[in-house]
């Protein structure tokens, strides 16, 4: 049997978008969304705050929680 670990559900960001409160949240190229959130010391997410940091960020890899509960792909938000 084959070991599952983080990797096994890791997905790239391909994009960030607010959601209605104003949070980011990284579309993944699995389908899922995940948030991004800066919120120290629990959450240290400090790139997330300047264009600059967010773009540096796309194609990098999360773990994605809604891959590993086999969840289907989330809406793609409105522009």
């Amino acid at each position: 049997m084959a070991r599952v670990t983080e990797q096994t559900f890791s997905s790239a960001i391909v994009s960030f978008h607010r959601d209605e409160l104003g949070d980011w949240f990284a579309r993944l190229a699995c389908g899922h969304h995940q948030h991004t959130r800066h919120q120290p010391p629990w959450i240290n997410r400090p790139w997330i705050e300047t264009e600059a940091g967010r773009r540096s960020m796309i194609g990098k890899s999360l773990v994605c929680k809604k891959c590993a509960q086999g969840l289907p792909a989330d809406d793609i938000p409105p522009k």
